[in-house]
């Protein structure tokens, strides 16, 4: 099993999570020390597939995964939307998650930022129902990753819906599960587009000490189809810092803790 990483190199990816990519100068800037020492800890990161190493540089690693993606419109749409919103939702969300905890990741690309902001980390478990979450964490080994099965409900899906998965979260305890939204409205809660996900994200947050939505500002307010939760049942959401303060007051009323990323 590959050592851990040094407080360096972790200072360095979590460097590279915020920017995408930097010079060996920019890094030096941040992480201090001395460009053969950075060039080691970039040389140690690459191993770990974390990042990959450019001239004079070194750029956080894309997943592969989604190579057979890379011309569907619809999902390029999903990935590209808010994403520099998405990412800093998903590091700050990232810095809550302790060492020895079990947490929840459900499908969404919000999630999917949460997952990959991990992924240098140790000691946590993490259930999901998204294979692409999975797909992302597995050949991390300070992660240990738990996938519920299930059935994927329609085209293009990574969201794994139905009693398989239902089943599989009657046995599983979490510290916190992150709820990703399409939408989040104080008087209609949390909701989705599809009701066998939202039966899936109903049953982690029963099975979780707290619940923590992740949903950029271009979601307070709206409404989708399926209902997940009521807005009093959540501890804390974390959203961008377009939220206004009049769009997050109705949840602040409620007693759940905002944090703007």
């Amino acid at each position: 099993m590959p050592e851990a990483l040094n407080p360096r190199s972790e200072q360095i990816i979590k460097f590279l999570l915020r920017v995408g990519s930097a010079t060996v100068e920019e890094i030096l800037e941040v992480a201090g020390s001395s460009a053969p020492s950075i060039r080691r800890d970039l040389a140690r990161l690459e191993s770990r597939g974390l990042i990959r190493r450019t001239h004079g540089g070194a750029a956080l690693v894309e997943p592969l995964l989604y190579e057979p993606f890379r011309y569907d419109s619809s999902f390029l749409a999903r990935e590209q939307r808010n994403a520099e919103q998405k990412r800093r939702i998903g590091l700050a969300a990232a810095e809550l998650v302790q060492a020895n905890e079990t947490i929840g990741l459900t499908a969404g690309t919000t999630t999917t930022h949460i997952g990959r902001s991990l992924r240098h980390r140790e000691k946590i478990q993490v259930v999901t129902n998204a294979i692409n979450i999975g797909m992302e964490l597995c050949n991390q080994p300070g992660i240990r990753t738990y996938l519920t099965g299930g059935v994927v409900p329609w085209a293009w899906s990574f969201s794994l819906t139905g009693n398989a998965a239902l089943s599989f979260l009657d046995d599983v305890y979490l510290d916190k599960v992150f709820l990703s939204v399409t939408g989040m409205d104080a008087e209609r809660g949390a909701t989705t587009l599809e009701t066998d996900e939202a039966l899936v994200f109903r049953k982690m947050l029963k099975q979780s000490r707290e619940i923590i939505v992740v949903a950029d500002s271009s979601k307070l307010g709206k409404v989708s189809p399926a209902f997940i939760c009521p807005a009093n049942e959540i501890h804390l959401l974390i959203t961008d810092a377009g939220a206004t303060a009049e769009a997050l007051a109705p949840f602040e009323r409620l007693g759940t803790k905002v944090i703007r990323a």
